[in-house]
């Protein structure tokens, strides 16, 4: 998410096409994230919420009142930050409508990427109309809480997709509906001999850790490390449901910011990475390729999966006594490293 769509979604009040909400109101804002410009009269007590580790993070060293899980009803007013899933926005939106009052403002923003226009027609169809202003390269909009909301919000709020009848995730979240084909691919790499500690860096929702459990049942203990609070609930659900007696712990960490304090037998992982355009960025794989090689115990392993193009050799060389790649297919390359 770009700082501008902050700039963005502050613009109506900036610019005073809307009336800053004062002292003693009460603001949710969804979505949120550092950077908010600071405005005269902006002055009501703003709950910010945010699952995503490291900006959650960024909002605490602002000194933010932060929040991963979303709780609390009856506020005045809530501010809605567009990401690109359009489940995930349409969820937001509905979460606004069941928690602030009626009447009170509700304002989105994001770009054209972020899916803000889509988000203005599904409204629209809902019978929400709402106003709107172009301003930093993205749209904010805005209308206020309709008295009844029952009917926006049961169409809007997004259904637990459940994956292979006995996974379940939300829209949102990585692979939601779905095995990831790399994460696929990685799992039938698995070691069957496995009894020592092993870590999910990146866990999401569980798969991985479930498929080394079930494929070396004496695994000893895996922990699991994501910086989606949300995934890491579901890991906890899809963990228990799947592998009730294996000993787990769950670890809401920004590892390339946040590493384990303990050491491991195994790391398994697929890591995320950014893209820039059409390029793939490969710089967060390699800081949890870093963070790996400093949690592995001498003679540890790491197994992960990558996109076929996503250049981990050379840190995993630099990193590591040895490396090689295990295997590949079209798509995707499963590469492994010995500390």
């Amino acid at each position: 998410m770009s700082r501008d769509a902050i700039k963005t979604l502050f613009h109506p009040f900036a610019a005073q096409m809307l009336d800053a909400p004062g002292q003693g109101e009460r603001v949710l804002f969804l979505g949120a994230e550092a950077g908010a410009p600071r405005l005269e009269g902006f002055d009501a007590t703003i709950t910010a919420v945010q699952s995503q580790r490291p900006l959650y993070r960024a909002l605490q060293a602002q000194g933010a009142e932060v929040t991963p899980d979303l709780s609390g009803e009856d506020f005045d007013s809530a501010l809605i930050l567009c990401g690109k899933h359009r489940g995930e926005n349409e969820n937001r939106v509905a979460e606004a409508l069941s928690r602030v009052k009626a009447g009170g403002m509700i304002v989105a923003a994001g770009s054209k990427e972020d899916g803000i226009a889509t988000l203005r027609k599904t409204l629209s169809k809902l019978g929400i109309e709402a106003d709107s202003t172009p301003k930093y390269h993205g749209v904010a909009i805005w209308f206020k809480r309709p008295e009844e909301v029952s009917t926006a919000v049961s169409k809007l709020k997004q259904e637990i997709a459940t994956i292979e009848n006995r996974f379940t995730a939300l829209p949102g979240m990585f692979s939601h509906d779905r095995v990831d084909g790399g994460s696929e691919l990685l799992a039938s790499r698995f070691p069957a001999d496995f009894d020592g500690n092993a870590a999910d860096f990146g866990a999401g929702w569980g798969y991985l850790s479930v498929m080394l459990a079930e494929k070396s049942p004496r695994t000893a203990r895996i922990d699991l490390f994501e910086a989606d609070w949300n995934a890491l609930e579901y890991a906890k659900t899809n963990m228990l449901e799947n592998c009730p007696r294996l000993a787990t712990r769950f670890f809401w960490q920004d590892l390339a910011a946040e590493p384990p304090k303990e050491k491991y037998d195994l790391i398994i992982m697929n890591p995320p990475f950014h893209t820039t355009g059409q390029a793939s960025e490969p710089a967060l794989g390699q800081a949890l390729i870093k963070t790996a090689a400093t949690a592995l115990r001498s003679g540890g392993k790491l197994l992960l999966v990558a996109n076929r193009g996503m250049p981990y050799e050379t840190v995993l060389s630099t990193e590591f006594r040895s490396s090689q790649e295990v295997c590949r297919n079209s798509r995707f390359k499963v590469l492994s490293a010995q500390k």
